[in-house]
């Protein structure tokens, strides 16, 4: 017997919760990171386009489709179009990216701890990889006790919040957090904007290169950051709108999503680029010699402008860490949440039975991955594969399905939102669906491909890279048609 499907408590839960999804560790350390690199200022008009040409209409689409048929990706895709394992391959890529996710999730709470005391000296690269990740060559499976207890927290702690299930758990959870979140970021960026030299990071974030936008890479940029940053097209936001109530604006919702994931990242890049300029001008050099990417900027190039703020950096790091770990709390909920929901769906079984066997399970191959000497080297590899190859192939599956194959069906989704939205969906909607975005995507795709055949990735030896990232691939594809032969059990 399954239990009745959960319900947010209002839409208000369902909105919060949705921006807790959206709002991760990659709107703080990758989107300020990503702009710079593309063409710092330019790079925000290329950005704010993506999301009404492309973010906007597909998370329009994974409202559309997760609402009508209050499922999630597998049995809705199933009911939509009889395509359940694309589906279970969305499935698959958040299980994925919830494995690796917790991993950097617990290296931003161990880092709030190291903010008092400033325990990574003045090395901070060498205490990063030697000392706390205790980096090996290549593939190396031995112990590291701490990434392992760190990782045993996060996971604690996230299952404690889907235990008690869409309601009581992840809308309560969100509720607190995100307004923390806020807090503890504004109070960073006020102190961050307030530090000499901190004009001349905003500068090299906000200044315009022009000539960035002749490149066809910075469009790709923006484009393929938004759909990360916005969880579209990999199940969360499909699976968020299947607990929402039938009369519900979902074109209402999934604005005031965007415009907060946005603003939020506009807010992150004012604080990282303040306080990279801060850092620049304590060392005497340029702003752009100072900029790492990724986990670089987080957990290098911030310990150490929090060192030159002498003992009142102290405070100033437990805010930037508190922060990447409580935006990232709230995100791996949402990604874990899909296959839970899925497996409910498709095996009926209880919310209780389903965060056991899915989230614990998880746990497991999680805190022994990622309690190597290998943690970061397994992070690099699939996240890369996870993001460029996983979500983007499930996105532009599910877009050309539909819209150049289906096309029916756009209008039948088209209704259905448009029978309580506040903007109407039409002309324009399809437009992007069926030309600018599966385009966009396609490119995105192919190019990742191109790139990976001609010149591997992350300089890894090719039977790293493909034993890791060809292993991800694998579990994708044998996962979306295994899981798909399986007969449901569902009421």
């Amino acid at each position: 017997m399954t239990e009745t499907r959960e319900n947010w408590s209002a839409r208000s839960g369902f909105i919060i919760a949705a921006i807790g999804s959206a709002v991760g560790l990659g709107n703080i350390w990758r989107f300020p990171y990503v702009a710079y690199e593309n063409g710092g200022g330019a790079f925000l008009i290329p950005y704010l386009i993506a999301i009404f040409a492309a973010g906007l209409p597909l998370l329009f689409l994974d409202y559309a489709v997760g609402h009508k048929f209050r499922k999630a990706p597998p049995m809705a895709y199933k009911k939509l179009m009889n395509a359940e394992s694309l589906g279970w391959w969305q499935v698959m890529v958040t299980l994925v990216i919830g494995i690796y996710y917790a991993s950097v999730l617990s290296w931003a709470g161990s880092y709030m701890f190291y903010s008092f005391g400033q325990q990574w000296g003045t090395d901070t690269q060498g205490f990063f990889f030697n000392t706390y990740l205790q980096n090996g060559e290549g593939l190396t499976l031995g112990f590291v006790p701490v990434l392992f207890f760190g990782l045993v927290v996060v996971w604690a702690a996230v299952m404690l919040i889907l235990y008690g299930g869409v309601r009581r758990g992840v809308e309560l959870a969100n509720k607190i957090f995100m307004p923390l979140l806020v807090i503890l970021f504004t109070i960073l960026v006020i102190q961050a904007v307030r530090l000499p030299g901190a004009v001349d990071g905003l500068n090299a974030f906000f200044t315009p290169n022009w000539e960035a936008m002749a490149n066809y890479k910075v469009w790709l940029a923006a484009f393929g950051h938004i759909f990360f940053s916005l969880s579209v097209g990999f199940g969360i936001m499909l699976t968020y709108a299947s607990y929402l109530k039938r009369k519900t604006n979902l074109t209402g919702s999934g604005i005031v999503v965007a415009l907060a994931n946005s603003s939020f990242e506009i807010l992150a890049g004012i604080g990282v680029f303040a306080a990279l300029g801060f850092m620049a001008f304590s060392s005497g050099a340029k702003v752009e010699d100072v900029v790492s990417g990724g986990i670089g900027l987080a957990f290098i190039a911030f310990p150490k402008i929090i060192s030159s703020l002498g003992a009142g950096g102290d405070l100033f790091g437990f805010l930037f860490f508190g922060s990447l770990t409580v935006a990232g709390i709230t995100s791996m909920v949402s990604i874990l949440q899909v296959p839970i929901a899925a497996f409910q769906d498709k095996l009926g079984w209880s919310k209780n039975k389903s965060v056991t066997i899915i989230a614990g399970g998880s746990a497991v191959i999680s805190t022994l991955m990622f309690s190597t000497h290998s943690a970061i080297t397994f992070v690099d590899i699939i996240d890369y594969f996870a993001n460029n190859i996983g979500i983007v192939g499930g996105g532009l599956l599910s877009i050309i399905l539909l819209s150049w194959f289906r096309r029916p069906l756009m209008k039948q989704l088209e209704g259905h939102v448009n029978e309580f939205a506040s903007v109407k969906l039409g002309a324009s909607w399809n437009f992007m669906l069926t030309v600018i975005t599966p385009l966009s995507l396609l490119l995105a795709l192919g190019l990742t491909l191109k790139s990976i055949m001609a010149e591997g990735y992350g300089g890894y030896a090719a039977s790293t890279l493909w034993m890791v990232g060809g292993g991800v691939m694998a579990f994708f594809i044998l996962g979306a048609i295994l899981f798909s032969l399986i007969k449901d059990r569902h009421s």
